[in-house]
């Protein structure tokens, strides 16, 4: 059942499973927070409480606010991490993964453990001329068409098999006035606010990255000098991409349970 919690600008919408220790969920760019429906029950079953939440502007989070980047994304983590009484694991993708780390950073006493899938925690190297062709693409007027016909090269190997009607309904959600806007604004995001706080994190960490992710040109490269930096253990997923959580669920679930369960305080 979709609740919501209410943020200065809009409500921010989540789900609730299981019992246990907090686990929160935080999709990336883009996605919604059933991107994590092949994880939840794992989790659950492993004996932990999981909230799934959507980032501004996606899903049935509001298209209200003034802000869609990585610190926003990282306060609404942590108010709902004390909304549901905390402290928590988070989990992210993509962008929600520098937002966990910026979180993390933010408010140590709040986050027990990072597990960090396909992770922007720093600005990759782009030509200006890409950068000018992406932001034009994703403005309000194409972003939807744009971004449905981008995901498949997101997911060069393995794909769900639910892959199209999740597809379908990230674009319904696009469709509805001022979301194409709150997307397109999510885009022009810097990670520099999550890179400049790369040292200050001391949580134990988990990095997943897909061994075909094209967000990056060496993604095992990538996972390493996050892992270097966090400190981090690395888990390289073969034939997976930007979203190893529902691409290869056989082989990130485990990881994450046995993550979750170091990261968990002990009573």
């Amino acid at each position: 059942m979709t609740e919501f919690l209410q943020r200065p600008d809009g409500r921010i919408a989540y789900d609730v499973a299981g019992t246990g220790p907090l686990v929160v969920c935080l999709p990336g760019m883009g996605e919604l927070r059933s991107t994590y429906r092949a994880t939840v029950p794992a989790l659950v079953a492993a004996g932990y409480r999981v909230a799934s939440m959507d980032l501004r502007g996606h899903g049935d989070s509001d298209a209200t606010f003034e802000r869609y980047d990585d610190v926003a994304t990282g306060e609404d983590a942590l108010a709902l991490v004390e909304h549901l009484g905390g402290p928590a694991i988070l989990l992210g993708n993509s962008l929600g993964a520098g937002a966990a780390v910026w979180a993390a950073a933010e408010r140590p006493e709040l986050v027990t453990g990072l597990g960090l899938l396909g992770p922007f925690v720093r600005n990759p190297p782009t030509g200006r001329l890409m950068m000018v062709l992406f932001r034009l693409l994703m403005t309000p007027p194409w972003a939807r068409l744009a971004w449905t016909a981008f995901l498949p090269s997101l997911s060069p190997g393995r794909r769900p098999a639910d892959f199209e009607e999740h597809r379908r309904r990230i674009g319904d959600s696009l469709r509805r006035p001022g979301y194409a806007r709150a997307f397109s604004r999510t885009t022009r995001t810097s990670h520099a606010p999550v890179e400049a706080r790369l040292a200050e994190v001391r949580q134990p960490a988990l990095v997943v990255m897909g061994e075909r992710d094209p967000d990056f040109r060496d993604p095992a490269a990538e996972a390493a000098w996050i892992a270097e930096r966090l400190p981090a253990r690395v888990v390289l997923v073969p034939d997976a991409g930007h979203y190893p959580q529902v691409e290869a669920p056989d082989v990130v679930n485990p990881a994450l349970v046995d993550f979750c369960a170091s990261a968990t305080p002990r009573a």
